[in-house]
């Protein structure tokens, strides 16, 4: 496209995959955080959970100054604690629901502009509507905190792969779509989010899996994952994009690109943001997988 990348998209990146040492909400947070604000190609960023309260305070004054659009995500409060909003268990789905409504405290500290969650666990089909009721369940309860909290931003579920990596239960496109018609019957602050990453993973085109929720779709983010069950970063690694035995690079960045411009996600009226979720793996460098993703979404830009 010969118009300005920046007319249609504020270009983001997840800073807890590009530097995954601060996943775990500890780390060098504020030093990370630095770099990206530097980059002035990135208008958005990506944060999850920064335990140390003076870490999160400096953190936050750090990200006003930037003039960056910031996001949270919960996922990492989800995964790394193995919690699960549609356990059968009772006291384990409270857990996970407590986290994503501490997520929810922090992200209004931090002003972020959405707080993004993922589903827990797949289960056999003969549990799946007993789980998808579960996790709808889970969803009003932080919906509903969200608007007693008086956080009036979305609230966001990531559709992830369901039988490869994650096994989450959302999972497929008609799933999600499920869940979104349910919970939006009741609450107007939730939409869901699609990876590109996730899409080889679900055997899924980009028409395939945006098309059926382009009325939930609030959220996007963009990366590379790997079928090569051989390899090391099999699976929803999020590898660089280009990897030789890697899913994505700039034709299907463009493809999917297409898609959103084609459903009106991507529109003159107003930028939205695309995050680049890729991470470097072992003795790579997160500042070039970072000038790699950028490079590979100006290419796919120009061929949309």
């Amino acid at each position: 496209m010969k118009e300005s990348l920046f007319n249609y998209v504020d270009p983001g990146i997840i800073h807890f995959m590009i530097y995954p040492e601060t996943i775990n909400g500890e780390g060098p947070v504020l030093e990370t955080l630095k770099k990206i604000a530097r980059d002035d190609f990135f208008q958005s960023v990506e944060i999850t959970w920064i335990k140390d309260e003076k870490t999160r305070q400096k953190a936050s004054n750090l990200l006003k100054s930037s003039h960056l659009k910031v996001y949270y995500g919960a996922q990492p409060r989800l995964l790394t604690q193995d919690l699960d909003l549609n356990s059968f268990d009772e006291k384990e789905r409270k857990k996970a629901i407590d986290t994503i409504k501490d997520g929810i405290d922090e992200a209004q500290e931090m002003n972020a502009e959405a707080v993004a969650f993922l589903s827990g666990k797949n289960v056999p089909e003969e549990g799946q509507k007993e789980a998808l009721g579960l996790l709808i369940n889970s969803i009003n309860q932080l919906c509903e905190y969200a608007v007693e909290t008086g956080y009036d931003k979305k609230l966001v579920l990531e559709i992830f792969d369901n039988t490869i990596d994650k096994k989450a239960l959302v999972g497929p496109v008609e799933t999600a779509l499920q869940v979104a018609e349910s919970v939006r019957e009741k609450h107007d602050n939730f939409g869901l989010m699609v990876d590109l990453s996730h899409l080889p993973l679900l055997s899924e085109s980009p028409q395939q899996s945006i098309v059926p929720i382009k009325d939930h779709l609030c959220h996007v983010h963009i990366g590379n994952c790997m079928l090569n069950k051989n390899h090391s970063a099999y699976g929803d690694t999020h590898p660089r994009f280009g990897y030789d035995v890697g899913e994505n690079d700039v034709a299907e960045l463009a493809e999917f690109l297409q898609v959103l411009f084609e459903i009106g996600y991507l529109n003159e009226k107003e930028t939205k943001t695309v995050s680049f979720e890729v991470k470097p793996l072992e003795n790579e460098d997160s500042e070039i997988v970072m000038a790699n993703a950028k490079r590979v979404l100006k290419k796919a830009w120009a061929l949309v």
